[in-house]
C-alpha cells in the first residue's frame, strides 16, 4: 500500500472487470455499512460484465474521492450542480477496472488541482440510487479513496459543480453531507494520518 500519483504505472488502465472485483473482494470493512455494500457490489459485478459501463442500468461501478490538504485538517467539497447537494469528487469509471486511478481522474477534473496523490487501497465502498434529471434512477456502486493535496493546491471547479469549499474536519457540520459521505471523510482522513 503507497501514495501513488498520475503516471505511476499501477495506476494504468485495464479493462480487465476481474481487477475491479479483486479490488472489492481485498477490501476488509470496517462496519456493517461497508459489508454490505461490499456484498451488493460483488453480487452486481460478478453477475454483470457490463457494470465498468455507465450503460449499465441496473448499477455500474463509480470512483469517489475523499480530497484532503497535506496535514489532513481540512477536505474539499462540491455543491453538485445536476444533484444540488454537498458531494465528494467522483464520477464513472468508465470501461476502465483501475478504481484508484479513475477516482484520481475525477478528483483531479473536479478540482483543477495538479499534483493529487490517491492511496492505493480503498478506505470505504457504499452503493447509492443516484436519480439524475432526464435519466432513470440507478445503482452507484462507489468504490472510494483518499486523495491527498499538495501544499499550496488551488482547486478550480469544472462544469459539474457549482462550488467547491474547503471545510476544516472539526466542522463539518457548516455544509449539509449525508451520512455517506461523512463516514468517507472519517474514514479517508483517519487512513491519510495514519500513512501520512
Amino acid at each position: 500500500m503507497t501514495w501513488l500519483r498520475e503516471g505511476d504505472t499501477a495506476l494504468g488502465p485495464t479493462s480487465e472487470l476481474t481487477d475491479a472485483i479483486a479490488v472489492v473482494e481485498a477490501f476488509t470493512p470496517a462496519d456493517d455499512d461497508q459489508s454490505a455494500a461490499r456484498r451488493q457490489i460483488l453480487d452486481l459485478i460478478t453477475t454483470h460484465d457490463e457494470s465498468l459501463h455507465r450503460t449499465c442500468m441496473t448499477g455500474h461501478l463509480t470512483g469517489s474521492a475523499v480530497v484532503v490538504d497535506r496535514r489532513v485538517t481540512r477536505t474539499l467539497v462540491l455543491f453538485h450542480r445536476k444533484l444540488q447537494k454537498w458531494l465528494q469528487p467522483g464520477g464513472h469509471v468508465d470501461g476502465d477496472a483501475n478504481l484508484a486511478a479513475g477516482a484520481l481522474r475525477e478528483a483531479t477534473e473536479e478540482t483543477g488541482i495538479a499534483g493529487l496523490e490517491v492511496w492505493s487501497e480503498p478506505v470505504d465502498l457504499d452503493v447509492h440510487v443516484v436519480e439524475p434529471p432526464a435519466e432513470p434512477a440507478h445503482l452507484h456502486l462507489d468504490v472510494r479513496y483518499v486523495v491527498r493535496a499538495p501544499d499550496g493546491a488551488i482547486e478550480q471547479g469544472n462544469h459539474e459543480s457549482e462550488q467547491l469549499l474547503w471545510v476544516a474536519l472539526d466542522e463539518l457540520d457548516l455544509v449539509e453531507l449525508d451520512a455517506s459521505a461523512l463516514r468517507l471523510i472519517e474514514h479517508g482522513s483517519a487512513t491519510a494520518r495514519r500513512y501520512g
